[in-house]
């Protein structure tokens, strides 16, 4: 009898806090998974064979690649297949024990997304973190090394290192815990690797608070939240580095990250406290204090259409 698993995974929205999920400064978020979803099959093959599929055509390949040894893998940044390649290329090159267990078996892993292209939902970790569960699951890779917090940092550095994507830790976490969480970054400021700085504290808040009443809307401009975050995280690094060798004030851009991250153990109060008039003004205050350090750092139209530089 054949293996197959069947997995799906949240997308997530930062509330509070945002953009300091250890992107540009180690402080904290109330971050949500939200009702939209990836999903995927994973089963036994001849070789090893990777789709992205539609949800409701899963024997129809929208974009495939397969091979019979797993060697070849090397791809550009306009290949649709890039971020099954990368994230096989690292696992394979960091964990040698899962490279001698995938030769056993051949897979067919089928993955499919809801989440609307480079709307800021996450969208690129999703199909990530459900390859990393999957090969979990169906090679029986021991939970020791690959617990969902492991998962969730390893998905980072593969995001970040192998594919060159400027990226927090909020996408990666959430979609494994779920709910509505206080997420605390300390330590992670500059993405060491996995195991030689803390994990994410997480903290589930929705067992605690009444229903949280929010409407997520995708306005359907497309963005590359990367460029973005490589041009603040860029500034906020320098900055922080010319104050500790300098000595001096901090700048306008360290102060009000500062900020940012306030509004998220603040919220978390709100919350707790069920007023949610307070939330949504700490809302404000996050958004304003972005739109400020995005003018800053350059962008022209702030938060925005923040794509556009200078």
């Amino acid at each position: 009898m054949s293996v197959r698993y069947t997995l799906r995974i949240p997308a997530r929205v930062n509330i509070l806090g945002n953009p300091t999920d250890a992107n540009e400064g180690d402080f904290a978020t109330i971050s949500a998974a939200i009702n939209i979803y990836a999903g995927g099959t994973i089963e036994e093959a001849d070789e090893y064979i990777f789709q992205w599929t539609e949800r409701e055509k899963p024997g129809e390949p929208i974009a495939e690649f397969h091979t019979p040894d797993l060697k070849d893998l090397d791809c550009d940044s306009d290949d649709p297949m890039m971020i099954f390649k990368g994230t096989l290329r690292y696992m394979l090159r960091e964990y040698p024990r899962l490279r001698r267990t995938i030769k056993q078996q051949g897979i067919k892993f089928s993955i499919w997304t809801e989440i609307p292209r480079q709307s800021g939902l996450g969208g690129s970790s999703l199909p990530i973190l459900l390859l990393l569960k999957g090969l979990q699951k169906f090679y029986r890779m021991s939970r020791k090394d690959f617990n969902p917090y492991a998962i969730s940092e390893i998905a980072q550095r593969i995001e970040e290192k192998e594919l060159g994507i400027t990226c927090g830790f909020s996408d990666r976490y959430i979609p494994h815990f779920g709910g509505i969480a206080y997420m605390d970054y300390r330590g992670k400021l500059y993405h060491k690797p996995v195991n030689d700085e803390p994990y994410v504290t997480l903290e589930r808040l929705d067992p605690f608070i009444e229903e949280l009443g929010l409407i997520v809307v995708s306005s359907g401009v497309k963005h590359h939240s990367g460029e973005v975050h490589s041009v603040m995280r860029g500034r906020y690094l320098d900055d922080l580095a010319r104050v500790e060798s300098e000595g001096g004030e901090p700048s306008s851009v360290l102060t009000k990250f500062k900020l940012v991250g306030d509004t998220a153990w603040r919220g978390k109060i709100a919350l707790l406290r069920s007023d949610f008039k307070e939330f949504g003004n700490l809302m404000n205050i996050n958004h304003r204090l972005v739109d400020e350090i995005m003018h800053e750092c350059g962008f022209t139209h702030g938060a925005g259409k923040g794509k556009h530089l200078f």
